[in-house]
């Protein structure tokens, strides 16, 4: 068995900077399953001050904004000592080759050109993080029996095959195999997958293990209730 999750997955800070309310609350939506404590800007100016004050893990960013562009803002950042560090996703409309090549010049890590699809834009930001964030001693990957899960890549095999599993269902089986053996009550996987969502109750734990399960196949059987307080994954 490969090392088992020890400790809780560490939670990014992003810093979401564009001038259209309408895709920082798309985006805020689409991340809720993801491990990330999400920051947003509506302007260059209010990006420049959350980024000095809070330092966000990452910086996703749109070029094509009033007042100070993302290539302004870019340009500024990695020219402070105190900011250099941190990475940027160029995030815009534009599909000149001449931004993409002043974006990467000024410093971003990566581009993403809209309309932009989320899953996409997701995996690059996992991608950077895992790049520039390599957390000592994070477990990068599960393997027992038939069943094999790469952490880094959301990747899940059993016997070889790989299963399609959605965002919520992955994030269910990694905080089962945190601590293998221990049991998860329905309250703390509401509250850590779920974040207190509100219209979730037991019952969607209920269903998304039992779709969890039938999922994994044979794996499924790792899966064990422990009845009236919640589920355990099995040594």
């Amino acid at each position: 068995m490969t090392a088992n999750l020890s400790q809780k997955v560490r939670r990014h800070s992003l810093l979401l900077v564009d001038d259209d309310p309408d895709i920082l609350s798309l985006l805020k939506s689409q991340f809720r399953d993801e491990p990330f404590e999400v920051l947003t800007a509506a302007d260059g100016e209010s990006a420049l001050n959350i980024v000095r004050a809070q330092k966000p893990d990452l910086v996703v960013l749109d070029i094509n904004m009033p007042g100070l562009s993302g290539l302004e803002i870019c340009r500024t950042l990695k020219a402070d000592k105190n900011t250099r560090e941190i990475p940027i996703i160029m995030l815009s409309a534009r599909n000149q080759e001449i931004d993409r090549v002043l974006g990467l010049e000024f410093g971003a890590d990566d581009y993403v050109t809209k309309p932009f699809n989320t899953q996409e834009l997701i995996l690059r930001i996992h991608s950077v993080l895992k790049r520039v964030y390599k957390e000592a001693g994070a477990a990068e990957g599960f393997t027992q029996g038939d069943l094999s899960v790469d952490f880094l890549k959301h990747e899940v095999t059993v016997k070889g095959q790989t299963i399609q599993l959605t965002l919520t269902e992955f994030k269910l089986l990694s905080s089962l195999l945190e601590a293998v053996g221990q049991v998860k009550t329905r309250e703390y996987l509401l509250e850590h997958i779920w974040d207190h969502g509100e219209g979730v109750f037991s019952r969607t734990i209920d269903t998304h293990i039992q779709r969890l399960r039938t999922k994994l196949k044979e794996a499924g059987r790792y899966i064990e209730t422990v009845r009236g307080v919640g589920y355990r994954f099995q040594e």
